[in-house]
């Protein structure tokens, strides 16, 4: 049938009221400017049970009902969601939100028959013995609830019953019968696993698409990661844990995320080590809180009354205040640590030991060794959350890179003195200044299409010289660096203005810009430096990665020669960790699925040449480990305990060595400190003793669970070492031991530990039970039960006050508790 204009027209013209009588009174709800919302809010207020069964769930859908979900939580109203998660529409951040919204209270499911489509949209009410479900096309989004054009169908309860009880009961089918429960660990395996489906830009993706006002009216509420991060960090605390480390690519809004952490506390320290970190900080944290008074503390600004300080290490580490006077230890509730990969600097570790806040958060996109010092280890190994740049862009929170490597036959590095993991500066730059080099640069740079380009140089010299190369070869170019000097360098906040209006196209910089620089719309970078350091390495490399509007993805120009450590650039661009990353000896690429989604790596054909070259002179692992000991040696000024080799060691030699048990220097310590004659006099004696067997033994033994810790140092007793133990000894060690957050986590995780913190001498006695059977067990020449007490084997008594044996048995305590700190971890990552 078709219409005449004018007929169109008068059913335009129809009265308006009595439309809105029809649509009010009509059971269709057909979206564009007849919300399904409105109908869900009303529903979920007056309703005693909800169910919900959709096909995909988004964050900005669970946000529009979020104050329905907690009032539902508070009236203790059962909640159920079935949700899908074929083909990764889900967001993993907005089960998180969900969860976190009303932790236990919702049972939360995924339906699990992969082989079959999973399509249903229906939110059904129970009103005692009446009750309405809304089915249709509309899952819980933003712009299914909204803006969309969503058809919707109300049925009534009491008016078709039949209908009704029919859907409820297929409901119950699925949920029970073809389901799997989203608990913590399915919900971190499922984000852990996604990835931005390639079409999400035809359904509605929160802070991409969407209505302007509701973003702008939302700006700074939690997103994305940061969502994730502030649940795991929550479940953290209720660990009894004060510290954690979180791990998240740049541009993922970590410094966003402290703000909402630390929201709920009093006062709190934000340490960095630059000023203009601080700057960018203070301001984030006035958008999450701005009633709050901030203040900044270093050079002239002191401001020592505000909640809210922002501080730089170099100046809250001085004596003058770390004083009662000043800062009392537990002056602040919460601290900071941005870029907490230079928190095992010396000036960091005297701030973090001197303050006592009720929780300590590290914030770092590159948490690997910094010159091999351990980071992790600063925090226990806690890490509740991680999302490495190749999962960040995997997820769509980055865009995704260009790589393209390109031969530098302009310099020999084998003519440049390398000198404990560096080459010397002088030499390096006299080596990277000349016009040949520069001229390379600057046509590679030509062929593509940049309006804002980032170049790394080793030095100030180098940046200059670059700045005024390519200014004089028509490309407007600056250098950015420590008290400039040269017509064509300048101040940094000058300098970036410049680069946003498009008035320079090129800043040159040292190390200025790895850190603390907020430019979105960068969309060229260029190594002009050899990448020593795979920390360094991606905090250039994410200085282009954050999204922008028109932005697609970014170039990224590296000029490699035979310098040392090349042949690992191509693990380091799998945006993994270093360990991950290369962990595979005589291996000199890695498969192209390693790389992140949508990205292109390409390497000039000699490059490969020279990668397989390198890979095949690798040291034998023996060699490496020998020259990593005393590498680590003449770090500390002193040989090495246990503890510090662990610390300090590579990662990938680590790796590697705890591969081969028989290589495992740790295995039996003094064996290898014997065999490369490191060992004093009196560590001497003590080789083939019984008490050298006994600390072999600790340092191989078992260890599903701290529990043989405590009752070690029990024996060890403050290094008044003690053969016999009584209960009440045992009882004392174990309550010292887990009144440690970090000792405590297993006991918190387990039922029947998790109130461990009110255990009285009976409990505890019960958990001593297990190691002391397992040593028992394990280790009869040296343990044994006499009476009620429990006993060191008496060949040990001999060495009762042998303080080299005293020193080697503590330190292979503390070593084993900082491996299982870490293996616990690397097993909590595997098992997702």
């Amino acid at each position: 049938m078709t219409y005449e204009k004018n007929q169109i027209y008068e059913f335009a013209a129809m009265d308006l009221v009595k439309e809105k009588e029809i649509e009010e009174s009509s059971n269709c709800i057909t979206g564009d400017t007849d919300y399904l919302l409105p109908k869900l809010k009303e529903a979920f207020k007056k309703a005693s049970r909800i169910d919900i069964i959709v096909a995909f769930l988004m964050e900005s859908g669970v946000e529009l009902l979020e104050e329905e979900l907690k009032d539902a939580v508070n009236r203790k109203i059962p909640v159920r969601i079935l949700t899908g998660n074929y083909l990764n529409i889900t967001q993993p951040h907005a089960l998180y939100k969900l969860k976190d919204i009303m932790g236990d209270a919702v049972d939360l499911r995924f339906y699990n028959n992969p082989e079959r489509s999973f399509h249903p949209k229906a939110y059904i009410f129970e009103y005692g013995d009446n009750g309405e479900l809304f089915v249709g096309s509309s899952n819980m989004s933003r712009s299914a609830l909204t803006y969309g054009i969503e058809w919707n169908y109300r049925i009534d309860k009491a008016t078709n019953k039949e209908d009704f009880i029919h859907f409820k009961r297929v409901f119950e089918d699925l949920f029970f019968n073809h389901s799997i429960i989203v608990d913590d660990i399915e919900l971190k395996r499922y984000s852990k696993n996604w990835k931005r489906p390639k079409f999400y830009k035809t359904i509605e993706e929160d802070n991409e698409e969407g209505l302007v006002e509701t973003k702008v009216a939302k700006l700074f509420q939690p997103r994305g990661a940061q969502i994730e991060a502030l649940y795991e960090l929550k479940k953290l605390r209720s660990e009894g844990v004060d510290k954690g480390l979180i791990v998240a690519a740049t541009g993922i809004g970590k410094t966003y995320l402290a703000a909402f952490d630390s929201k709920d506390y009093e006062r709190v320290l934000f340490i960095a080590h630059r000023e203009e970190i601080l700057k960018q900080a203070q301001q984030s944290f006035k958008n999450v809180y701005p009633n709050k008074k901030t203040g900044l503390f270093y050079g002239q600004c002191k401001d020592f009354d505000a909640q809210v300080i922002f501080a730089t290490i170099q100046t809250i580490g001085k004596d003058e205040y770390l004083n009662s006077e000043v800062f009392p230890k537990d002056h602040f509730d919460y601290i900071v640590v941005d870029e907490f990969h230079h928190a095992a600097a010396d000036g960091y570790k005297k701030v973090l030991e001197y303050f006592k806040p009720k929780f300590l958060l590290g914030l770092t996109a590159t948490p690997e060794r910094l010159d091999n010092k351990d980071v992790f280890a600063l925090c226990d190994y806690n890490v509740p959350y991680e999302v490495r740049l190749d999962t960040a862009i995997n997820k769509g929170w980055l865009v995704p890179f260009r790589y393209y490597g390109i031969h530098d036959e302009t310099v020999n590095y084998d003519n440049i003195e390398y000198k404990n993991g560096k080459y010397d500066e002088k030499s390096l730059e006299e080596a990277l200044l000349i016009n040949k080099r520069a001229k390379l640069i600057l046509e590679n740079y030509k062929l593509y299409n940049t309006e804002r380009a980032l170049g790394f140089c080793s030095t100030r010299k180098h940046a200059e010289y670059m700045a005024e190369y390519f200014s004089n070869n028509g490309v407007k170019a600056v250098a950015v660096v420590s008290n400039p000097r040269s017509t064509f360098a300048m101040e940094r906040e000058e300098a970036i203005n410049k680069l946003k209006k498009g008035e320079i196209k090129v800043i040159f910089s040292v190390d200025m810009f790895n850190e603390g620089l907020d430019i979105p719309s960068i969309d060229l970078v260029m190594f002009l430096r050899p990448t020593e350091s795979p920390t360094v390495f991606l905090q250039q490399l994410g200085r282009g990665l954050r999204k922008a509007d028109k932005k697609n993805y970014l170039n990224v120009l590296d000029f490699i020669g035979n310098y040392k450590k090349a042949n690992l650039i191509p693990f380091w661009l799998t945006g993994k960790s270093q360990v991950s990353a290369k962990s595979r000896v005589g291996d000199f690429m890695p498969s192209e699925e390693e790389f992140p989604e949508d990205c292109y790596i390409h390497f000039d054909f000699k490059l490969i040449d020279i990668f397989k070259t390198m890979a095949e002179q690798t040291k034998k692992i023996e060699d490496k480990i020998i020259d990593e000991f005393y590498r680590i040696k003449e770090y500390l000024g002193h040989r090495p305990s246990r503890l510090e080799v662990f610390t300090y060691m590579d990662d990938n030699i680590y790796a590697n060595m705890k591969s081969k048990s028989k290589l495992n220097i740790l295995n039996d310590y003094l064996g290898f400190l014997n065999k490369i004659e490191e060992l004093n006099t009196n560590e001497r004696n003590l080789i083939s003793t019984e008490a050298h067997n006994f600390i072999k033994k600790i340092e191989t033994t078992s260890m599903s669970q701290t529990y043989k810790m405590p009752l070690l140092l029990a024996f060890y007793n403050d290094g008044n070492l003690k053969i016999e133990l009584s209960d009440n000894d045992i009882y004392e060690s174990f309550k010292n031991f887990y009144n440690y957050g970090s000792n405590g986590i297993d006991l918190c995780r387990n039922k029947s530990t998790q109130n461990y913190k009110s255990f009285g001498e009976k409990e505890f006695l019960r958990i001593a039970k297990n190691p002391k059977e397992a040593f028992l067990n394990s280790a009869p020449e040296y343990f044994y039960e006499k009476n009620d007490l429990y006993c060191l084997a008496e060949s040990l008594a001999a060495f009762k006050n042998d303080n080299a044996f005293l020193t080697h048995f503590k330190d292979v305590i503390d070593y084993r508790t900082r491996r299982f700190y870490k293996e616990r971890l690397e097993k909590s990552n595997n098992d997702i």
